[in-house]
């Protein structure tokens, strides 16, 4: 695999959010599901690399 994982964790998240309707900066304010992967996709973005942040996300998503 020549993705890294913060990677494969951001292609996950942009798909969650494109399989639920919405964009990844426009935020359903009734859709938690939505809001939830919005903040996490924020919180992906400003992690360094290294950063466990990166790894609790890939946990959480399933990611490999």
């Amino acid at each position: 695999m020549a993705e890294s994982l913060r990677d494969r964790v951001r292609e996950k998240l942009m798909r969650q959010i494109a399989e639920d309707g919405g964009g990844p900066s426009e935020r359903a304010e009734d859709d938690p599901r939505l809001i939830s992967l919005d903040d996490d996709l924020a919180v992906l973005d400003r992690a360094q690399d290294g950063d466990p942040v990166i790894e609790e996300l890939a946990a959480k998503y399933w990611v490999p």
